[in-house]
Order: C-alpha cells, then structure tokens, then sequence
C-alpha cells in the first residue's frame, strides 16, 4: 500500500509543479510586458492550489501587494446585490417577477410598474440610463444621497419594453438596493453584513464609503498612452454614488468564500443556485449576477460562469467553472493590461491548453 502511495505521490507533485510553472510564465509576462500589478488566485474544489503577488498597492508609499491587501472591486459588487435579491427570494419576501413600484412605490420612473426585478437582474430595465452617460457629473462631482441618485438618475423614460433588450448598467442595481432597504427597513450596508460578510467570516470585505480610511487598501492608477510605462493618479470620484452597484472592497481569499458559499449552496439552496446560473441567451448570455455561456480551451470544454469589476484604474476578474469546480480570481489597480485577455491565458496555462 505504501508504494502505491509512494507512486501515487510521485506523479501528482510534478503535475501540480507543472501547473504552478505554466501560471507562473503567463504571469511573468503579464508583468514584463503589460505592467500587471496585482494577484491571481485559482482555486480547485474550494482549495487554494495557486495565489501570488505581484506589483506596488500604493506608489505614492511604495507599498508592495501582499496578503494584507485590500481591493476596490466595483462591479463584483452585484454579485453580493444578486445574492441579497435571492435570499429574498427564497424567504418568500420578493417576487422576481414583481415590479419596482410593488416594493418600492415612491419610485417615480415611466418603468414602475412595467420594469420586473429580473428585469433589472439583468440590465434589462429599458429604461434611459442617464447614470451610464455623463460619469463627472453623476460620479465625480458631489456625494448623492440614494434617494437623491435614483431620482436625479434612473428615473427617467423608457427607452426599449423591459425584458427585451440588454443594455449593462449601475442603476439597475441601485434601484435593487434600494429595494433591499425597503424590505428589510435597515441600510444595504448593513444587510449585506448581516446576510452575506459576517455569517461567511468575510473579515478583509467591506462596503466603502468615500471618507473611509481601510487599512491595505490599494490605490488606482491609469496608463498614459502618450508616454510609455507612465502611469496616472485618476481623477476623483465618490465610492458612495456607487452604493450596491460598485462600492465594496475585498481580498482574493475573501472572495473565494464567497464564490464556495455560492456554488457549494452554502448562502442558497441548489435549486436557487441554478436559477441564477440559467443565462438569458437573448440577453448575450447574462445570467443573476453572472454572465454564463459554454467555453472551450484547447481540447478542454467547460462552462463558464464570470464577474468582473472595473473604475478608475481598478479591475477584478473572477471566473468559476462550473462543471469542473475550478475558480480563477486576478485583482488589479492599473488598467495596463486587459484581464479579458490576460484570464484566457492564465486558465489555459492551468488547464495544459
């Protein structure tokens, strides 16, 4: 028996070397040629299998990426809003098929009562989206109460029917968390501790507020095409006018838990699990908190289930597949290197593609 374990060890330690390796070049090159600063995680069956640092958090300091880090990562934000929406769900306290106004009748939108939750799940409101076309305005120049923001910005006219078209926005889960509020009579900040953060032991996760002062938290920077290798301070904005759209900090490994509690029906049962992970063919593939759609590497096929958050020089990039229990997680605080391209080679790297 011995031997057999021996032998077994044997061809496994070379294999999991070999992976590391083929990670470990991509990322190499990512650095040299593309500036990557950051970190990539990947994760098999729940287990940490690969997780390095690389780069500078805050050039200003000249503090290094380490597991003390703290990332902005916007957008996976709605990940944590979805998840909020579905435990909702399930407790029977909204419908998805409900409109806005049934929870949340001060809303003063043509879409009130045309415009479903799951229209909004999935960018699929068809209403004007005001927040999307001006960002000095709506994000830069003042600190818009919730109230305020909606009105001001995601109550406008109806464009296209609801359900029919996609068209990605942060209004739409602004309104969401807004309505989370309005069930739960608290702030979404708060929710989303008491639901999500804290029952998960999410220690390194947060929801952001402008005046906040986190310790590890990375600052963003932007590459100047007109001169190569320099980088930029990007212009001010306020994390608040963000809210349940954008406005959350985290780690590699808190994610990760988070991505576990999700696919392992931790946070929800299977079957609400599934629900979310049922993309919407007519609407490029979005999913509930996702975008979900059949994927190949190389000879390998898979299905793919990702999120991903930009602002400012900041960008997350968080995959999980599906079938095989694989997650690859790459957080960065400078645009000079497209996550998109830079996942594809990472997980092929993996996978032996």
């Amino acid at each position: 028996m011995r031997k057999i374990v021996v032998l077994f060890c044997c061809f496994l330690i070379p294999a999991v070397y070999g992976q590391a390796s083929r990670v470990n070049r991509v990322l190499d090159s990512c650095v040299a040629h593309s500036n990557f600063n950051g970190v990539v995680l990947i994760a098999k069956k729940g287990k940490t299998d690969y997780l390095k640092y690389t780069g500078i958090a805050n050039r200003e300091q000249g503090t290094k990426f380490s597991k003390d880090s703290r990332f902005h990562i916007f957008s996976v934000t709605k990940t944590f809003t979805a998840v909020l929406i579905m435990q909702l769900y399930e407790a029977h306290k909204i419908d998805l098929d409900a409109t806005i106004a049934t929870y949340y009748p001060e809303y003063t939108g043509e879409g009130a009562n045309k415009i479903t939750i799951r229209n909004l799940l999935t960018y699929s409101s068809g209403r004007d989206l005001e927040e999307m076309r001006n960002f000095l305005e709506v994000y830069s120049n003042d600190i818009w109460g919730v109230d305020t923001f909606i009105t001001k910005y995601c109550s406008g006219k109806l464009l296209t029917t609801p359900g029919t078209t996609f068209n990605y926005s942060n209004g739409d889960y602004i309104i969401l968390g807004k309505i989370i509020e309005k069930i739960y009579g608290k702030p979404y900040e708060v929710v989303l501790q008491e639901k999500i953060v804290q029952p998960l032991g999410m220690k390194h996760t947060d929801y952001l507020h402008h005046v906040d002062i986190i310790r590890g938290l990375d600052a963003a920077y932007t590459k100047d095409d007109s001169i190569p290798n320099r980088l930029n301070r990007p212009t001010n904005f306020y994390m608040d006018n963000f809210y349940a759209a954008g406005a959350m900090y985290s780690t590699p490994e808190d994610l990760l838990i988070f991505d576990q509690a999700i696919f392992k029906h931790t946070l929800l049962k299977k079957e609400t699990v599934d629900l979310m992970l049922t993309a919407y063919s007519a609407l490029g593939d979005v999913a509930i908190g996702f975008w979900v759609y059949p994927k190949t590497f190389g000879k390998t096929q898979t299905i793919f289930a990702e999120r991903q958050g930009y602002g400012y020089g900041h960008s997350a990039n968080w995959i999980h597949l599906v079938d095989k229990d694989l997650t690859f997680i790459i957080l960065s605080n400078t645009n000079s290197v497209d996550l998109n391209k830079m996942r594809e080679k990472i997980i092929s790297a993996y996978l032996g593609e």
